[in-house]
């Protein structure tokens, strides 16, 4: 009685796990809301003054921000994904002389669109890849009032078409609701340019080239 028992479990759980690994199918959409972080590369670039290169160097800082998340599947392993969030605003950190101050503000938006298949595992937890493209925007753009006061001004930076690769997961709760998880770096560089004393003289090149990691509750429609 009781192997009849456990056997009947063992079939039941199966069979759950069967029907919730099989929940994506062609014609669902899911949308997902969680947060989402922007951790641009650690490395610092050059600044160009007048065309010579002025020694100093300029890093992003991290920032997190609401994300939001939309996928349309086309079949139970493949599906169009849109990554889109809040705008994210970050610290520019200027490094002269051993030391480091907060150059300026800027805030920027990664719409990112990408392919992802997803794979077949028979469980809860469906794993996935994607590869796509992104098409950043960047605007606010500020100086510190330090270096306003300085004569710094009309900051711009060039927006940014770039490839994004990521992988993720989601861990099915029930029929309709799950937990995603996902990791993806974007190729991200722009342009800056910059005035002095009123005239344009600065400029840098920058690789944001960030990681982004989010965190999201997901539910299929």
């Amino acid at each position: 009685m009781k192997k009849n028992l456990i056997s009947l479990a063992l079939v039941s759980l199966l069979a759950s796990n069967a029907a919730v690994a099989a929940s994506y199918e062609a014609g669902d959409f899911v949308i997902r809301g969680g947060v989402t972080m922007v951790e641009p590369d650690s490395g610092k670039s050059g600044i160009d003054l007048a065309g010579e290169d002025s020694g100093l160097t300029l890093s992003v800082d991290d920032n997190t921000q609401l994300g939001l998340n939309f996928v349309y599947f086309f079949d139970s392993n493949w599906a169009i994904e849109v990554l889109a969030a809040t705008p994210f605003t970050h610290d520019v950190k200027l490094q002269a002389a051993g030391t480091e101050t907060t150059l300026a503000e800027v805030t920027h938006l990664p719409p990112t669109v990408s392919a992802v298949y997803y794979f077949d595992t028979g469980s809860k937890f469906m794993p996935y890849v994607g590869a796509g493209l992104n098409y950043t925007i960047f605007f606010d753009e500020e100086f510190d009032s330090t270096y306003k006061d300085a004569g710094f001004s009309n900051l711009e930076l060039d927006g940014s078409f770039g490839f994004a690769l990521q992988v993720g997961a989601d861990y099915q709760l029930n029929e309709k609701w799950h937990i995603n998880a996902s990791a993806r770096y974007i190729d991200i560089g722009t342009d800056a340019t910059f005035d002095v004393g009123g005239a344009s003289i600065g400029e840098s090149s920058v690789d944001v080239d960030p990681m982004v990691y989010s965190l999201m509750l997901g539910y299929k429609f």
